[in-house]
């Protein structure tokens, strides 16, 4: 094994600008592997941030009666079901018309527990006036009907519900990045919410899991659970199956590219080796001459492309992560900001690296099993 080592390191820099090339052509495909995996993990993080961070992975209700009157035992069962939940909070969800003077519009008046639904929708951080509600009849407001009912902090506003009207205080303003939430939310506590509705319980119970793909799958689990008690699921996978598709599509462009990179650098390395046989036949055949053994002649082709491998790998990792680097502090914008967030993740960077190693590995066996066949006698014949 050390002989065949010294020989491939000997054929490998006795043409120092041949492997120079090669360990380049390597590099740029796992660089272009780093790069292409970062990126598209990167943009589906993003993707999967801006259209479920904000919102519930799955929520439980009741369709046959509206309200769930004992949703705290339903809370503390699917906290017990699965360590997967992050957060799981009580709605109540009213719809109602706010009145400013003659001024109106609809809304979805929402009572929450704010300790756990700042969870999901984060109102602490995303408020751009005033406060959150902490007592009855009180309400935060999308900064768009702000703009529509020209309201501020402290004012007064009136709430048609049913039929029914109550008059609010409001207390902030918030954005919550999505248009039409911002035009048609207002949240105040599920106290002032029960109160307004004469109930005690929560219309729907949401949540959020720590690996939102697995919400379908849970989802059917908790069905069969609550099947008995008359409540049902839904989850962001039955409903967003657009973005599903669109996610796995780039997932396997994704494939697709690396997958023909990888055959580019194998193909390239076992022609190039192909060809490093016949330039070493003479050596070959005179080492063989000399005593060494046909695994011997393998193992000098197998350790070049384990040689290769490995610096092919390390200067790829490093391309690619420099590239990466250059994207995000280049391709920013106008706040700053990357225009895709990429996501490096040091088990794909390592497996990279790993499937190139192995690449090159599978690109030499070619050679030598080759280098192995070639006999004395066929040295001479062609010398």
């Amino acid at each position: 094994m050390k002989l065949a080592f010294q020989i491939a390191w000997r054929f490998l820099t006795s043409a120092k600008r041949q492997t120079l090339i090669i360990i380049l052509g390597i590099s740029v495909g796992v660089s272009v592997q780093v790069f292409i995996g970062s990126l598209i993990s990167g943009l589906q993080d993003n993707l999967i941030d801006t259209a479920i961070g904000s919102s519930s992975h799955i929520t439980v209700v009741d369709d046959e009666n509206g309200v769930i009157n004992d949703y705290q035992d339903t809370i503390t069962l699917l906290n017990n079901q699965s360590d997967l939940f992050t957060v799981v909070t009580p709605v109540y969800d009213l719809p109602g018309i706010l009145e400013k003077g003659t001024e109106k519009t609809e809304i979805l008046y929402r009572g929450l527990e704010f300790d756990s639904a700042n969870g999901i929708y984060k109102f602490d951080e995303r408020l751009t006036e005033g406060s959150l509600p902490d007592a009855m009849n009180e309400i935060a407001l999308g900064i768009k009907i702000k703009e529509e009912l020209d309201l501020n902090v402290n004012d007064t506003i009136v709430i048609e519900i049913f039929g029914n009207f109550e008059t609010l205080t409001v207390v902030g303003f918030f954005d919550i990045g999505v248009a039409q939430l911002n035009r048609s939310w207002g949240v105040g506590t599920i106290s002032t919410l029960q109160t307004i509705a004469g109930e005690t319980g929560a219309t729907r119970i949401e949540s959020q899991l720590s690996e939102a793909f697995e919400a379908e799958t849970l989802a059917l689990e908790l069905d069969t659970v609550l099947s008995s008690s008359g409540l049902k699921t839904q989850n962001w996978m039955v409903e967003n199956e657009s973005l599903l598709s669109g996610l796995q599509g780039q997932s396997i462009s994704s494939l697709m590219i690396q997958i023909f990179v990888i055959i580019s650098v194998v193909l390239g390395i076992s022609s190039t080796l192909a060809i490093t046989v016949m330039q070493k036949s003479r050596q070959i055949g005179i080492m063989k001459a000399m005593g060494i053994t046909n695994r011997d002649a393998s193992l000098v082709f197998l350790s070049e492309g384990f040689f290769l491998g490995i610096f092919g790998a390390i200067g790829g990792v490093l391309f690619g992560l420099g590239l990466s680097y250059a994207f995000t502090t280049f391709a920013l914008n106008a706040d700053g900001t990357p225009v895709v967030p990429l996501s490096i993740d040091p088990g794909f960077i390592a497996l990279s690296g790993g499937v190139a190693l192995v690449a090159c590995l599978v690109a030499s066996l070619t050679p030598a099993i080759k280098s192995s066949k070639l006999t004395v006698i066929e040295v001479i014949r062609n010398a």
